[in-house]
């Protein structure tokens, strides 16, 4: 059954990737299982049937998963991530997909230093400017990037954004593609401590649009898993 749906949800990533007019059709996409609030037998599922990044929202949940998991993955961190947490989180974590402020930057990079790591990171870039949604301002971003850059013990590697939950999928466009435009942008004028290669965007109800307009990681859980049970022990 998660085979399966795994195999629906790379057939519409292809899809998508062949329908870009602005980015190239043959750029790659990653697809992260989104396992929030799902057993570790379905992890266990998916990973058997191909798939080998992980993203998690809580780190103590994802910590309770990794003791019994008995999979090598690659573990994405993509909810808010608390600064007293950074620590937990450097142990864990192949990529934090949710940075978004100077002092979260330097808790990182500190428990980074203390672990002998340099971890991987992505800014998180709030365009909508949502105020329910974690992320950094467009006008802020500058300085972010300016301060990771001088930080021993990171490495930037790209961006992260959440779309808006709109009905018509298609508000998200306008979005994606101001996103990419920013990914290339800094990418071109590359920070030199910097390795920028990943912009993550797009989930269950938005990821073909996002990757029309050139996601290369796309975070989906429900298409894979189905719905999320709350009541859950992990």
């Amino acid at each position: 059954m998660i085979g399966e749906q795994i195999r629906k949800v790379q057939a519409e990533i292809m899809a998508a990737r062949a329908r870009r007019t602005r980015v190239s059709k043959d750029a790659p996409v990653e697809l992260i299982a989104v396992t929030k609030n799902h057993p570790v037998t379905a992890m266990q599922e998916a990973i058997d049937a191909g798939l080998m990044n992980i993203g998690e929202n809580r780190i103590q949940e994802a910590m309770d998963k990794a003791e019994t998991l008995e999979r090598e993955v690659k573990w994405h961190l993509i909810g808010h991530l608390q600064t007293n947490k950074a620590k937990h989180a450097v142990r864990l974590f192949d990529l934090i997909h949710s940075v978004d402020s100077v002092h979260l930057a330097r808790a990182i990079d500190r428990a980074a230093e203390k672990f002998g790591k340099v971890q991987n990171i992505l800014v998180q870039v709030n365009l909508a400017r949502e105020e329910s949604k974690s992320g950094i301002y467009r006008e802020d971003l500058e300085e972010l990037l300016a301060a990771i850059d001088g930080m021993d013990s990171i490495r930037l590697q790209g961006f992260m954004c959440i779309a808006p939950n709109y009905e018509d999928v298609e508000q998200c466009r306008p979005l994606f593609r101001a996103m990419y435009e920013l990914f290339q942008q800094t990418k071109a004028a590359e920070p030199h401590k910097a390795d920028i290669r990943y912009l993550s965007m797009g989930m269950t109800h938005d990821y073909r649009i996002a990757v029309e307009e050139g996601a290369n990681l796309v975070r989906v859980g429900t298409a894979i898993f189905g719905a999320r049970d709350y009541t859950l022990g992990v």
